[in-house]
């Protein structure tokens, strides 16, 4: 890939990043819940699923993922359903006997395949991938490029959706009143929810 190339794709990647979505609010929703680490283990599953659409489009198998149609929509309502149970969870969630306990404690490994079962519905990323990213890659790949191009958009989004998180993480050490933990909770269930319904409708 050409420098040209790869500060483009940078670049819509970073906008396409800052853009809320379901992504966004899922991060926000976990780092309020279950705090910062847990936050980044499931932006780790999300962007174990880029690579699985990078890896799709580069090798030319987006064929494939047209013809897979009814499993992503399988996947996308099952996902849908996952995250709006996660945010009702959160939403009936009573207070913890640590002031700053939020929601049910999750695993690394609920956390990570969370992530990646957004990641991999997430229809901003399917459209993007698949339909726009071809445009900004040579049409002859090497293993070079993939490397390059994953690098890029583990930078891109990595550093945009650690910000969200960061930011997050801040806002629910100000508040730890058990009125404001209950607050938390129910607006972090919330967005869950709504990040559930964005994916279910194909905003």
């Amino acid at each position: 890939m050409e420098l040209q190339q790869s500060l483009s794709l940078l670049f819509t990647m970073l906008v396409l990043a800052i853009i809320p979505g379901p992504v966004v609010f899922a991060i926000i929703s976990r780092s309020f819940s279950h705090g910062f680490i847990a936050a980044m283990q499931l932006f780790l599953g999300v962007l174990i699923a880029d690579y699985i659409f990078i890896c799709t489009a580069l090798f030319g198998l987006s064929a494939l993922a047209n013809a897979m149609g009814p499993s992503f929509i399988v996947i996308k309502y099952v996902s849908a359903a996952y995250l709006c149970w996660l945010g009702f969870q959160l939403f009936q969630a009573q207070r913890q006997s640590n002031p700053m306990a939020t929601g049910t404690k999750t695993s690394a490994y609920q956390n990570l395949m969370t992530g990646l079962m957004i990641g991999l519905s997430n229809p901003k990323a399917i459209i993007f991938y698949v339909g726009f990213f071809p445009a900004f890659v040579p049409l002859h790949t090497t293993l070079n490029d993939v490397i390059l191009v994953m690098l890029i958009s583990t930078l891109a989004f990595g550093s945009i959706n650690l910000g969200y998180s960061l930011m997050a993480t801040q806002a629910k050490k100000v508040f730890r009143s058990a009125k404001a933990i209950r607050v938390i909770n129910r607006t972090a269930g919330s967005i869950m929810i709504s990040a559930g319904i964005l994916i279910a409708i194909n905003l």
